[in-house]
Protein backbone atom coordinates (compact mmCIF):
# COMPACT_ATOMS: atom_id res chain seq x y z
CA UNK A 1 0.00 0.00 0.00
CA UNK A 2 2.84 1.82 0.95
CA UNK A 3 4.60 1.64 -2.54
CA UNK A 4 1.56 2.42 -4.52
CA UNK A 5 0.98 5.59 -2.60
CA UNK A 6 4.52 6.85 -2.85
CA UNK A 7 3.91 5.81 -6.66
CA UNK A 8 1.32 7.92 -6.90
CA UNK A 9 2.93 10.89 -5.30
CA UNK A 10 5.93 10.42 -7.78
CA UNK A 11 3.65 10.18 -10.94
CA UNK A 12 1.41 13.47 -9.48
CA UNK A 13 4.20 15.37 -8.86
CA UNK A 14 5.92 14.81 -12.14
CA UNK A 15 2.24 15.36 -13.83
CA UNK A 16 2.84 18.76 -12.29
CA UNK A 17 5.82 19.70 -14.66
CA UNK A 18 4.10 19.88 -17.90
CA UNK A 19 0.68 20.89 -16.43
CA UNK A 20 -1.00 23.58 -18.91
CA UNK A 21 -0.04 26.95 -17.37
CA UNK A 22 3.45 25.84 -16.36
CA UNK A 23 6.20 28.64 -17.52
CA UNK A 24 6.74 28.00 -21.61
CA UNK A 25 10.39 27.33 -22.52
CA UNK A 26 11.28 30.01 -25.06
CA UNK A 27 14.42 29.79 -27.17
CA UNK A 28 14.53 33.33 -27.06
CA UNK A 29 14.97 35.75 -23.87
CA UNK A 30 12.20 35.85 -21.71
CA UNK A 31 11.16 39.54 -20.95
CA UNK A 32 7.47 39.24 -19.60
CA UNK A 33 6.93 41.34 -16.53
CA UNK A 34 9.32 44.77 -18.58
CA UNK A 35 8.33 47.42 -17.69
CA UNK A 36 9.31 49.68 -20.80
CA UNK A 37 8.20 49.28 -24.53
CA UNK A 38 4.95 49.52 -23.68
CA UNK A 39 3.30 51.06 -26.75
CA UNK A 40 3.92 53.41 -29.35
CA UNK A 41 2.14 55.74 -32.06
CA UNK A 42 3.55 55.83 -35.48
CA UNK A 43 2.73 56.13 -38.67
CA UNK A 44 2.31 53.19 -41.27
CA UNK A 45 3.92 52.96 -45.01
CA UNK A 46 0.22 53.24 -46.13
CA UNK A 47 -0.27 56.76 -44.00
CA UNK A 48 -2.48 55.32 -41.27
CA UNK A 49 -1.92 56.16 -37.52
CA UNK A 50 -0.75 52.93 -35.51
CA UNK A 51 -0.73 52.01 -31.79
CA UNK A 52 -0.23 48.25 -30.30
CA UNK A 53 -3.27 48.20 -29.54
CA UNK A 54 -4.26 47.98 -33.52
CA UNK A 55 -2.74 44.86 -33.67
CA UNK A 56 -4.40 43.22 -30.35
CA UNK A 57 -5.26 39.22 -30.94
CA UNK A 58 -1.51 39.15 -33.03
CA UNK A 59 2.07 38.41 -31.93
CA UNK A 60 3.37 41.61 -32.73
CA UNK A 61 7.37 41.68 -33.79
CA UNK A 62 8.68 45.20 -33.63
CA UNK A 63 12.09 45.93 -35.53
CA UNK A 64 14.17 49.12 -35.22
CA UNK A 65 15.98 49.21 -38.50
CA UNK A 66 16.63 51.66 -41.89
CA UNK A 67 16.29 51.16 -45.56
CA UNK A 68 19.62 51.45 -46.83
CA UNK A 69 21.21 49.47 -43.57
CA UNK A 70 23.61 47.17 -45.57
CA UNK A 71 23.32 43.47 -43.70
CA UNK A 72 21.61 43.67 -40.04
CA UNK A 73 18.54 44.47 -41.22
CA UNK A 74 17.76 42.71 -44.94
CA UNK A 75 18.69 39.81 -42.34
CA UNK A 76 16.19 40.43 -39.77
CA UNK A 77 13.23 40.64 -42.12
CA UNK A 78 14.64 37.88 -43.99
CA UNK A 79 14.35 35.73 -41.31
CA UNK A 80 10.73 37.35 -39.95
CA UNK A 81 9.46 35.86 -43.45
CA UNK A 82 11.05 32.29 -43.07
CA UNK A 83 9.61 32.73 -40.07
CA UNK A 84 5.92 33.60 -41.84
CA UNK A 85 6.31 30.71 -43.86
CA UNK A 86 7.28 28.24 -41.01
CA UNK A 87 3.99 29.38 -39.59
CA UNK A 88 1.82 28.09 -42.20
CA UNK A 89 -1.79 29.64 -42.03
CA UNK A 90 -0.86 30.92 -38.14
CA UNK A 91 1.35 33.60 -39.78
CA UNK A 92 -1.72 35.49 -40.36
CA UNK A 93 -2.08 35.84 -36.58
CA UNK A 94 1.58 37.80 -36.48
CA UNK A 95 2.23 40.96 -37.42
CA UNK A 96 5.82 41.92 -38.17
CA UNK A 97 6.46 46.15 -37.60
CA UNK A 98 9.81 47.58 -39.16
CA UNK A 99 10.03 50.80 -37.41
CA UNK A 100 12.70 53.40 -39.04
CA UNK A 101 15.58 54.86 -37.08
CA UNK A 102 16.37 56.87 -40.24
CA UNK A 103 13.04 59.16 -40.83
CA UNK A 104 14.96 62.21 -42.46
CA UNK A 105 15.60 59.47 -45.71
CA UNK A 106 12.67 56.83 -45.28
CA UNK A 107 9.63 58.17 -46.69
CA UNK A 108 6.46 56.33 -46.40
CA UNK A 109 6.83 55.60 -50.01
CA UNK A 110 10.50 54.33 -49.74
CA UNK A 111 9.13 52.03 -46.07
CA UNK A 112 6.00 51.04 -48.74
CA UNK A 113 8.55 49.73 -51.30
CA UNK A 114 11.08 48.32 -49.02
CA UNK A 115 9.42 46.57 -46.11
CA UNK A 116 6.68 44.29 -48.00
CA UNK A 117 9.40 42.92 -50.84
CA UNK A 118 10.39 40.62 -47.43
CA UNK A 119 6.53 39.93 -47.23
CA UNK A 120 3.21 41.82 -48.10
CA UNK A 121 2.25 41.63 -44.78
CA UNK A 122 5.07 43.19 -43.31
CA UNK A 123 4.90 46.89 -42.01
CA UNK A 124 7.00 50.25 -42.02
CA UNK A 125 5.96 52.58 -39.57
CA UNK A 126 7.57 56.13 -38.67
CA UNK A 127 7.47 59.07 -37.14
CA UNK A 128 9.87 62.59 -37.09
CA UNK A 129 12.81 63.06 -35.96
CA UNK A 130 12.29 63.87 -32.19
CA UNK A 131 9.41 61.02 -32.01
CA UNK A 132 11.72 58.71 -33.15
CA UNK A 133 14.22 60.15 -30.18
CA UNK A 134 11.67 59.77 -28.26
CA UNK A 135 10.08 56.43 -28.99
CA UNK A 136 14.04 54.87 -29.00
CA UNK A 137 14.29 55.71 -25.10
CA UNK A 138 11.30 54.43 -24.48
CA UNK A 139 11.84 51.09 -26.16
CA UNK A 140 15.53 51.12 -24.81
CA UNK A 141 17.17 51.28 -28.51
CA UNK A 142 20.14 52.41 -29.34
CA UNK A 143 20.96 53.87 -32.99
CA UNK A 144 23.37 56.94 -33.80
CA UNK A 145 24.29 58.10 -37.41
CA UNK A 146 28.36 57.33 -38.50
CA UNK A 147 30.24 58.11 -41.54
CA UNK A 148 29.42 60.84 -43.52
CA UNK A 149 27.34 62.72 -41.25
CA UNK A 150 27.31 65.79 -43.10
CA UNK A 151 26.30 64.04 -46.28
CA UNK A 152 23.56 61.70 -47.19
CA UNK A 153 25.67 58.57 -47.77
CA UNK A 154 25.80 58.08 -43.67
CA UNK A 155 25.11 54.64 -41.52
CA UNK A 156 23.18 54.72 -39.16
CA UNK A 157 24.46 52.11 -35.87
CA UNK A 158 21.56 50.76 -34.28
CA UNK A 159 20.15 47.74 -31.67
CA UNK A 160 19.80 44.54 -33.41
CA UNK A 161 17.25 42.80 -31.52
CA UNK A 162 13.40 42.49 -31.81
CA UNK A 163 10.71 42.88 -29.69
CA UNK A 164 7.70 40.60 -29.57
CA UNK A 165 4.30 40.78 -27.73
CA UNK A 166 1.94 38.47 -27.17
CA UNK A 167 -1.87 38.16 -28.38
CA UNK A 168 -2.67 40.35 -25.53
CA UNK A 169 -0.28 43.07 -25.58
CA UNK A 170 2.21 42.18 -23.74
CA UNK A 171 5.58 42.18 -23.81
CA UNK A 172 7.12 38.66 -23.72
CA UNK A 173 9.96 38.20 -25.73
CA UNK A 174 13.37 39.75 -26.86
CA UNK A 175 15.15 38.02 -30.11
CA UNK A 176 18.73 38.41 -30.35
CA UNK A 177 19.69 39.32 -34.02
CA UNK A 178 20.91 35.90 -35.54
CA UNK A 179 18.48 33.62 -34.14
CA UNK A 180 17.38 30.88 -36.39
CA UNK A 181 13.41 31.34 -37.90
CA UNK A 182 12.61 27.41 -36.46
CA UNK A 183 13.47 29.24 -32.83
CA UNK A 184 11.75 32.12 -33.30
CA UNK A 185 8.69 30.17 -35.16
CA UNK A 186 8.52 27.92 -31.91
CA UNK A 187 8.23 30.93 -29.85
CA UNK A 188 5.77 32.28 -31.98
CA UNK A 189 3.63 29.10 -31.96
CA UNK A 190 3.66 28.92 -28.18
CA UNK A 191 2.59 32.84 -27.46
CA UNK A 192 -0.28 32.12 -30.27
CA UNK A 193 -0.81 29.12 -27.74
CA UNK A 194 -1.85 31.52 -24.80
CA UNK A 195 1.75 30.66 -23.31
Amino acid sequence: MLLRLLSLVLTLLLAGCSLPGSSPSFRSTDITGADYAQDFSLTDHNGKPKSLADFKGKVVSVFFGYTQCPDVCPTNLSTMAEVMRLLGPDADRVQVLFVTVDPERDTRELLAQYVPAFDPRFLGLYTDLAGTEALARKFKVFYQKSGDTDGPNYTVDHSAGTYVYDPEGRLRLYVKHGEAAENVAEDFRQLLAGR
